[in-house]
């Protein structure tokens, strides 16, 4: 038996090595049971022969010599009958040179050639014959005692030889049981309770138990197979656990971002700011997620290119910036180069910023391509972006009822002065004139004359004031930007100049409030029209430019130029711009340019929405 040897083989060994020596044991038994068989018979008729041979000797000595010739010719024929018995012939040996073989040929010759004829010869009352008689029987009574005595030993040895062969089987049937109980122990029962144990902790998540069984039998396979299972177990709960740990880090943080944005949501409906609402969110998504930066890309008709609206990180303060106090978006170099970009494989992803039918910009997202983006990041984002559509969509509506409400409130402002104040002043300068036409004489005339001119001129202030104010009052932004406008107020006056008026435009947008595109395109009307009226300029340019906090707007013409060289003084127009200059928080001037011509500057900084919608509310 081998310890390679397979398992069913082995046991098929065991199992044949029982038989076999069950089957030798019972061959070997039988053969030794049939060898001893008839020893019995033969030793009882041996024993008969010794008794016989003395009877006959007996006999011949005391039956008469009449009654010798039949009786005892007929019990000699009866003793050699017992001699001829099969059972005794059984029992010798068939072999000539076996010792019990030449016993019984030396007592068969001893009976044939001594005993049986002096026995016949016998007469009674011979004393010397009888004498020798005694003589030969004892000699054949030895010879069968010999006999006798073979046969007993023949038959104990094979009585001891029958006692060892089932001495040995039985030793060699407990040799194998025994082997076979160690190598069922070793190799079967061991095997097991490790496989039992085996699963048992694999049923407890313990994946370290190992068989290690060696050999080529079946157990040993099923423990390899088993090693294998744990080993492919451990590796997929490993990679289950983590993948279960990271569904659940992923779910927190989309927790934590959903939460984010229901909060941020309040604040980015109800900050008129799109900046100033939309990066602290943003900034925080983006620790959340592992992502950023993000920039917000909005689509302005009178760009070809989306302008930039939002960026949660940058080395440089962004040019649409209005608030140069707030640092929100500003990181240093160092950090800002190591933020995911296409300079160090960093991927971007590109959402539409839209509503039903109407595309309002683009949200750009970098991450890293190492990590990767999760299809819930992604819809994270998805659902970020919506909310950034509908909080555009809803800012420019507002601008735009906001717009609408200025407008009509101007309008009917304008129509209270023009049926109200404009009236009024119409009939004092009618009364003024009726004054004149008095023709008052005397010591009082030329005080009459001074007073008249102080009304007259005080009413035609008031009333061009009056007219500029309903001017103002009936200017409404019927363009949905300021953009647009100017490009309508260049065309005019492009047509009464009789040349082409250049527009230089470039602010961000939503950078102005409706109340203050209002001031600034009037100031640029009252600065183109006295350039079209006074100047004789052949070339005007218009230049509206967002130089970070501050809007700067020139207007530039190539004119005579003012007569001192300086700002006229109590010049109405420049007074009603610096009046909306200072309305604006800003400042106006009027100056030459050293090139020649006249050069108009307004420079003001936005203020925030709502100090904005509130100042037009109560102007």
């Amino acid at each position: 038996m081998t310890r390679k040897s397979p398992l069913v083989k082995r046991i098929a060994i065991v199992v044949g090595a029982v038989v076999l020596t069950a089957i030798v044991s019972m061959a070997t038994t039988l053969g030794v049971s049939r060898s001893i068989e008839g020893n019995a018979t033969a030793i009882n008729l041996a024993g008969s022969l010794r008794m016989g041979a003395y009877e006959l000797l007996a006999r011949s000595a005391a039956d008469p010599a009449g009654d010798q010739s039949t009786t005892f010719t007929k019990r000699l024929d009866a003793y050699e009958a017992r001699m001829d018995h099969s059972g005794f012939r059984q029992a010798i040996p068939d072999a000539n040179g076996h010792p019990l073989a030449k016993q019984h040929q030396a007592m068969e010759l001893l009976w044939q050639d001594e005993l049986r004829p002096a026995l016949i010869a016998n007469t009674p009352n011979s004393t010397r014959v009888t004498a020798d008689l005694l003589t030969i029987t004892e000699r054949y009574v030895a010879a069968v005692d010999e006999l006798v005595s073979m046969l007993e030993h023949r038959t104990e040895a094979r009585i001891d030889l029958l006692h060892l062969i089932q001495v040995i089987s039985l030793i060699f049937s407990i040799l194998i049981i025994v082997g076979l109980f160690l190598d069922l122990k070793n190799r079967v029962l061991h095997p097991l309770r490790k496989l039992v144990d085996i699963a048992v902790a694999v049923g407890e998540q313990d994946f370290s138990r190992k068989a290690n069984l060696k050999g080529s039998d079946e157990l040993s396979r099923l423990g390899s197979a088993f090693d294998q299972m744990t080993t492919e177990l451990a590796q997929s709960y490993r990679e289950l656990r983590e993948e279960a740990r990271g569904k659940t880090r992923e779910l927190e943080r989309s927790h934590a971002a959903l939460e984010l944005l229901h909060s941020s949501s309040r604040s980015l409906f109800a900050n008129h700011d799109l900046c100033n609402g939309a990066i602290p969110m943003l900034q925080d998504l983006e620790q959340l997620l592992g992502i950023g930066p993000i920039r917000l890309f909005l689509h302005d008709k009178n760009s070809s290119e989306p302008v930039e609206a939002i960026t949660t990180s940058t080395k440089e303060r962004p040019f649409y910036c209005k608030d140069h106090h707030c640092n929100a978006c500003l990181v240093t170099p160092e950090v800002f180069d190591e933020l995911p970009s296409e300079d160090n494989d960093g991927r971007r992803l590109l959402l539409p910023i839209r509503t039903p039918g109407q595309l309002l910009g683009t949200l750009e997202v970098w991450y890293p391509a190492s990590k990767g983006l999760s299809q819930t990041a992604r819809r994270l984002l998805e659902t970020l972006s919506d909310q950034l559509a509908t909080a555009i969509f809803l800012e420019r509506q507002i601008t735009e009822e906001q717009q609408l409400t200025l407008a009509e409130e101007r309008t009917v402002i304008a129509r209270e002065l023009h049926d109200s104040l404009a009236q009024s002043l119409s009939y004092l300068k009618m009364q003024v004139a009726r004054l004149r036409r008095l023709h008052i004489t005397g010591e009082h005339e030329k005080i009459h004359g001074e007073i008249l001119e102080e009304l007259s001129t005080g009413l035609n202030s008031a009333y061009r004031q009056l007219r500029e104010l309903l001017t103002t009052f009936r200017l409404k932004l019927d363009t949905p930007d300021l953009a647009t406008a100017l490009r309508q107020t260049v065309e005019e006056f492009s047509e009464r100049l009789g040349s082409e008026v250049q527009l230089e435009y470039r602010l961000p947008p939503q950078t102005l409030s409706p109340n203050e595109e209002i001031h600034t395109l009037q100031i640029i009307r009252e600065g183109l029209a006295n350039a079209v009226k006074h100047s004789q300029a052949s070339e005007v340019l218009v230049r509206v430019l967002f130089e970070s906090p501050r809007v700067v707007v020139k207007i530039l013409d190539n004119g005579k130029g003012l007569p001192a060289g300086d700002q006229p003084a109590q010049h109405y127009g420049l007074i009603i711009m610096q009046d909306r200059a200072r309305t604006l928080g800003g400042k106006a001037s009027v100056h030459n340019r050293e090139s020649g011509g006249v050069e108009v500057a307004l420079s003001f900084v936005p203020k925030s929405r709502h100090l904005i919608t509130s100042e037009a509310a109560s102007g």
